[in-house]
């Protein structure tokens, strides 16, 4: 499983929620979200809740992500163009984004306006970078990379992703 984001803000999502899952399962153009690869924002619970409340909010537009995830895993990097069903905490593919811009950059190399796009009310890169350290270093993403002592530093490679929101509704 990949893990991507991490949120400081917290957004109360419950009824909000509900009301967008009621949108149908195929656009215009005829996508369907059972058809595409899945995203996972975060481990499932409340963080994640809150980061797939600020994609369907439009105040998620970018998300960091390991690249050590995806060698671990032998996946292929996502690359601009692809799209993604949005997965939440009850495994609900919610919506699809569309990824506009991939790029495989130093930690030390993020960006204010690439923080700022993550919608998660990190006003400096430092706030950005100490909260996704915290995330990083906690115990589940440890497990999950099968590294209770994993660290990062200024060195580690981050899949830094920009997206558009292109569809939303949950498969029946």
């Amino acid at each position: 499983m990949r893990v991507l984001g991490v949120a400081l803000v917290l957004l109360t999502c419950g009824r909000w929620m509900h009301w967008w899952l009621r949108f149908p399962t195929r656009t215009l153009d005829g996508m369907n979200l059972a058809d595409l690869p899945r995203i996972e924002f975060a481990f499932p619970g409340p963080l994640r809740d809150q980061l797939v409340a600020a994609i369907l909010s439009g105040a998620k537009t970018s998300t960091s992500g390991l690249v050590l995830e995806y060698e671990r895993e032998n996946e292929p990097l996502p690359r601009a163009g692809q799209r993604l069903a949005v997965v939440d905490s009850a495994d609900r593919r919610v919506a699809a984004i569309e990824l506009t811009e991939v790029r495989v950059i130093r930690l030390a190399d993020v960006d204010l306006q690439h923080v700022l796009d993550e919608g998660e009310g990190d006003e400096s890169v430092a706030k950005w970078r100490a909260g996704h350290e915290r995330f990083w270093h906690g115990a589940e993403m440890r497990a999950e990379l099968g590294d209770l002592a994993f660290t990062v530093n200024d060195d580690t490679l981050v899949l830094a992703q920009r997206f558009r929101l292109v569809h939303t509704g949950e498969v029946a």
